[in-house]
């Protein structure tokens, strides 16, 4: 009865410490997580005042599309932040997660949590991360607008679809889905 006893309560001692390595261990994640989040805040806020302070501040992504003649919605207002290296035009644009928008012409493009391309003048091409529905959903490769005065919005997806330039002025307010 008495070793029944002992090997009980080692077996109590047993389940205190995977519950204790457990927590100690859900805590350090959650822990580095959060130092994670607060050091790409930091580094994301140190590169705006730096921009700022040597005279290069950065635009926003609807000022930068247009500023390359695309449509200023073409991307949802949740985005994280952008990445756009100008002298290749390589722009990745990131998302909390993918999600999906609707549009003025009863459009729809979906998003992954990272969106990459090229951009020129009226283009974005090389597109990865985003959709369109056609009859089923599509991969865009490439978004053009032929020139400063079209009204038309061209999305690449295996076929050339065109839709109005101004369904796209504004950006779109995105809802989560569960994948891309």
């Amino acid at each position: 009865m008495e070793k029944a006893l002992i090997k009980a309560s080692s077996l109590k001692d047993v389940g205190k410490s995977w519950i204790s390595k457990k927590a100690k261990h859900d805590l350090l994640s959650n822990i580095a997580d959060d130092i994670t989040t607060f050091s790409s805040n930091v580094e994301d806020k140190a590169k705006r005042i730096f921009n700022k302070i040597t005279g290069n501040p950065l635009r926003s992504l609807p000022d930068l599309l247009r500023e390359y003649n695309l449509p200023a919605g073409l991307f949802p207002q949740n985005i994280i932040c952008y990445e756009f290296e100008e002298s290749k035009g390589k722009l990745v644009v990131y998302l909390q997660s993918a999600c999906e928008a609707s549009f003025k012409d009863s459009s729809m493009l979906r998003y992954a949590t990272q969106v990459k391309g090229v951009l020129t003048k009226g283009k974005l091409t090389k597109i990865e991360g985003m959709k369109t529905r056609v009859l089923v959903w599509a991969k865009v490769t490439r978004v053009e607008v032929e020139g400063y005065k079209s009204d038309k919005v061209y999305f690449m997806c295996g076929v050339q679809k065109s839709r109005p330039k101004d369904a796209y002025n504004t950006p779109p307010h995105a809802v989560k889905v569960s994948e891309f």
